[in-house]
């Protein structure tokens, strides 16, 4: 795997990648994260999202996923093309890393990398390990 300097080498201008972040924020060193503020691209979360709207606080699971697809869906399509960004706690289901993977698709965008904590998800990391995305290799990132 590549060290974590040239992370963006096949992604084009470190001002357009587009990332994921899975998996607790506890686990995303601090190497990476200040290389994430060093790009000035934009870090988003559903949680960052939500605190933004006022809204009432839904009922169910199924209530709380679509709650958070409509929010993420909203800051998707409302930003520019070619802009990058950090997505933290998205896609968190299966089911939302296929809708985002539509909304990607709808623009003609691709993602640069997908890296997890050993929490994530493991229908997620699948998800994204067959879409050859996933950049898995914790030594990489505590370096």
């Amino acid at each position: 795997m590549a060290s974590i300097n040239d992370l963006y080498a096949l992604g084009g201008p470190p001002a357009k990648a587009k990332i994921i972040l899975l998996g607790s924020a506890a686990f995303h060193t601090e190497n990476l994260m200040n290389l994430e503020r060093s790009l000035h691209i934009e870090h988003v979360s559903p949680a960052g999202l939500s605190r933004r709207e006022i809204s009432r606080r839904p009922g169910s699971a199924a209530a709380t996923e679509a709650a958070t697809l409509a929010s993420l869906r909203k800051w998707f399509f409302a930003r520019k093309p070619d802009a990058g960004f950090v997505l933290t706690d998205f896609p968190a289901t299966l089911l939302q890393a296929l809708v985002f993977d539509e909304w990607m698709d709808a623009r003609d965008e691709n993602l640069v990398a997908v890296y997890a904590a050993p929490d994530a998800p493991a229908s997620v990391l699948e998800h994204y390990r067959t879409l050859g995305l996933l950049k898995h290799d914790e030594a990489a990132l505590a370096a």
